[in-house]
């Protein structure tokens, strides 16, 4: 089956990260128009967006790609961890100007809509897909990969890497994607006001010191490093990352005692699971666990 911006009968903004194993008619996707998806045996895929002739840059293929793959991979529960990458001399330099920005001229307020609301399923997807996402960033991320980057769990990047959230520069908001839900949780509200008002790029060096960065890697080995962490998280134990990442996610618009009352029945949950007993197993084996995700 092959996969197109149009195809939409498997994919639907309420099946964003849903982990739930229950599917209808539509079958497996085999083919991805828009990106190149690579699996290993340990559980790791792999994402890229692989245009290098443009930098990357995303088409509405693409974006609708990107909604529709994190679902289906949430949904199967064979992917443990996943690697966001680009091909070529850099990230992601955002929506293509002219398949994207000259078709938006022409829409209505209605086709308009529904285009935003889909670049949102993406990174609400990319959010609450109940496996960590590494970004590997190299060169440009730029408007629509700057905010793909912000929305991973890692972000991963090399001194060449320049982050840019421009969509003031082209007379819309920067509140674009979620970036500004997202951004000032991870930099501060000081930085977040400062990149989405200027949108002025920002280099490896700072990205790094406000927390943009995860990890600076030496030149050239984003790619490296980030599937080495991929593979780490692979091996561990995926339900209770996926619940952290969970929380992380839940928790950031909760009052204290909701947050600590949500954190009680899950550590219950997770008590009661198999990893748990596990690693007391393992504990007093004087050996590794081993993590079944349950």
């Amino acid at each position: 089956m092959s996969h197109s911006a149009s195809s939409t009968s498997h994919s639907t903004d309420s099946s964003a990260g849903s982990t739930s194993p229950f599917t209808g008619s539509a079958p497996r996707t085999e083919e991805w128009r828009h990106l190149r998806l690579t699996r290993d045996d340990d559980g790791v895929a792999t994402v890229t967006l692989a245009r290098p002739e443009k930098l990357n840059a995303l088409t509405f293929g693409a974006y609708a790609d990107l909604r529709d793959l994190l679902a289906e991979l949430s949904r199967e529960g064979s992917v443990r961890a996943l690697v966001l990458a680009g091909e070529g001399r850099g990230f992601c330099s955002g929506g293509d100007v002219d398949e994207i920005i000259g078709a938006t001229l022409a829409m209505d307020t209605a086709q308009l809509l529904d285009f935003n609301r889909m670049t949102g399923q993406v990174v609400r997807a990319i959010r609450e897909c109940p496996f960590p996402v590494i970004a590997a960033v190299h060169g440009v991320a730029a408007g629509a990969g700057a905010v793909l980057a912000l929305a991973a769990d890692f972000r991963i990047a090399d001194p060449s890497a320049r982050f840019a959230f421009l969509f003031t520069r082209v007379g819309l908001s920067g509140g674009d994607m979620g970036a500004a839900y997202l951004l000032p949780r991870v930099v501060g509200l000081g930085h977040a006001t400062r990149l989405l008002m200027l949108g002025e790029p920002v280099r490896a060096p700072e990205a790094e010191r406000i927390g943009l960065i995860s990890e600076l890697t030496a030149e050239g080995a984003a790619g490296t490093r980030a599937a080495e962490l991929a593979r780490t998280l692979a091996r561990g134990p995926a339900l209770a990352y996926a619940r952290t990442k969970a929380l992380l996610t839940a928790e950031l618009d909760m009052p204290l005692a909701a947050a600590v009352e949500l954190d009680a029945s899950t550590q219950a949950l997770l008590m009661y699971g198999k990893d748990y007993a596990e690693f007391h197993a393992a504990f007093t084996e004087k050996r590794p666990p081993k993590w079944q995700g349950r």
